[in-house]
C-alpha cells in the first residue's frame, strides 16, 4: 500500500483545504521575507509547495521562486494560478531534492509540510537537503505545528458541506503513539458508492527534536515564532512553531 502522503494530495485535497486564503498568503509572505532578511530578487525554494499559494506570493513580492512538491495534481493546480509562468514548479520527493548544492538564498517549508515519515532518518534527510541546497549563510524557515497546543486543543470531529461541489467532508482527529492523525471522509449525497477516505498523519515532533537535528545538519536556529503574527513562541499556548535561522 502506498504511504498516506502519496494518496491524500489529490483533487479531493483541493476541496478539503480550499478555505485556505490566497489573499492572506501575501501578508504572511511579507512577514516571512522580513524574518528571513532577504533582499529583493533572492532565490527561494518552497519545499512542499502544494497548490502554490505562498510560492506565487513570494514571486509577487519580487523573489525568484522554485516550488517543489510530490503531488503532480497539486502542482498542476499551482500552474493554473501561475498565469505568467514565473515560478519554476518541480515534481519531487523532499527526501531527495533534485537540485544542486548551494543553489538557493533561502528555503521555506510551510503549514506543517514536515514530519510525514515513519522512519526518523527520512525526516532528518529533509533537513539535510535544506542545508545542502542553501548557499553559505542562506536562510531557512520551517513552519510546524506546536505539539503541546495540538494535544490540548484537538477537535475530535468536524463535519461540513462544501456547497459548491455538494460534497460532505467529515474529519476525525486522534493522537496515536506520538502522531496526530486525521481521517477524512468525502461523500456525495446522491452517490454513496463514491465515498472516499483519506488518512493524514504527522509526527508530533517537539522543539527539542528540531534543536537537536538542525544543529547536526549545519542549520543554526535563530528565533522561534508562535504564530504568523510574529508573536513569541510559548510551549503551551502558541499554535505554531515557526523556526527561522541560517545555514552555518
Amino acid at each position: 500500500m502506498k504511504p498516506w502522503y502519496e494518496q491524500s494530495f489529490g483533487s479531493d485535497y483541493m476541496i478539503v483545504y480550499k478555505h485556505r486564503d490566497w489573499n492572506n498568503a501575501s501578508q504572511e509572505v511579507r512577514k516571512m521575507a522580513q524574518w528571513l532578511e532577504l533582499p529583493e530578487g533572492a532565490s527561494i525554494l518552497d519545499v512542499g509547495c502544494g497548490m502554490g499559494r505562498h510560492a506565487l506570493a513570494l514571486n509577487g513580492a519580487g523573489f525568484a521562486v522554485t516550488g517543489l512538491d510530490l503531488s503532480e495534481t497539486l502542482l498542476d493546480e499551482a500552474k493554473k494560478h501561475d498565469i505568467e509562468g514565473s515560478v519554476e514548479w518541480v515534481q519531487g520527493d523532499m527526501r531527495q531534492f533534485p537540485f544542486s548544492d548551494s543553489t538557493y538564498d533561502a528555503t521555506v517549508n510551510l503549514f506543517t509540510s514536515f514530519g510525514y515519515f515513519s522512519v526518523e532518518e527520512d525526516n532528518v534527510k529533509v533537513l539535510r537537503n535544506i542545508r545542502r541546497v542553501l548557499k553559505e549563510g542562506g536562510s531557512f524557515l520551517i513552519d510546524f505545528l506546536n505539539p503541546n497546543y495540538v494535544a490540548n486543543n484537538l477537535v475530535p470531529r468536524s463535519e461540513r458541506l462544501d456547497e459548491e461541489s455538494g460534497l460532505t467532508i467529515v474529519e476525525v482527529r486522534t493522537i496515536v503513539d506520538g502522531w496526530v492523525q486525521k481521517e477524512i471522509t468525502v461523500s456525495e449525497s446522491n452517490d454513496t458508492e463514491r465515498t472516499r477516505q483519506y488518512l493524514e498523519r504527522v509526527r508530533l515532533l517537539p522543539l527539542e527534536w528540531f534543536e537537536q537535528h538542525l544543529v547536526k545538519e549545519g542549520l543554526g536556529l535563530a528565533v522561534v515564532y508562535g504564530n504568523y503574527d510574529g508573536s513569541a513562541y510559548d510551549r503551551e499556548h502558541s499554535p505554531r512553531m515557526i523556526m527561522v535561522g541560517k545555514a552555518q
